[in-house]
């Protein structure tokens, strides 16, 4: 038997105030998203951001259904628009904000384990880590340099 130790590091700032100005302006149009997510059913609503290397912003935003599997993640949305539009740019940087209309939503919030897993993908992918930054309606943003810090352990191509 071996023990495997993981560490993972994220940065935590203050406030939207506090991250790189790129990161804010991205932010905003998550914001923007967000607002326009549909999430009669939940009542939390999601919006993503994602900063492509060719310069491109693409957003998403969750879409929900009566029959909740059919629904999708703001992340999943963004990143398989993504995918499917600009197919052979990498993804440098993404953008989350999420936050509940029943109360304030001060707490970040990290993608799910489904969206983490399609992330993933597309990391792999492009042999590049994808720059995370995610929060909570207002309050702290945190930063993960990598999906990898988030989900440790890949379930990817290379495995089947």
């Amino acid at each position: 038997m071996k023990t495997i130790k993981i560490e993972t590091e994220f940065e935590v700032y203050d406030d939207l105030n506090d991250v790189p100005k790129n990161v804010s302006e991205l932010m905003e149009y998550a914001v923007k998203a967000r607002l326009r997510a549909y999430a009669p059913y939940s009542k939390f609503l999601v919006g993503a951001a994602i900063l492509l290397d060719n310069g491109e912003i693409v957003t998403g935003n969750n879409q929900e259904n009566a029959c909740y599997p059919s629904g999708l993640c703001a992340e999943r949305t963004a990143i398989y628009y993504a995918g499917s539009k600009y197919p052979e740019a990498k993804i440098v940087l993404m953008a989350l904000i999420a936050g509940s209309t029943k109360h304030k939503t001060t707490t970040p919030v990290p993608p799910c384990g489904a969206c983490r897993q399609a992330i993933s993908e597309y990391e792999v992918k492009q042999d590049m880590p994808i720059d995370i930054y995610f929060m909570g309606e207002t309050g702290e943003v945190i930063r993960s340099k990598s999906l990898s810090n988030l989900l440790p352990f890949v379930f990817e191509k290379a495995i089947i």
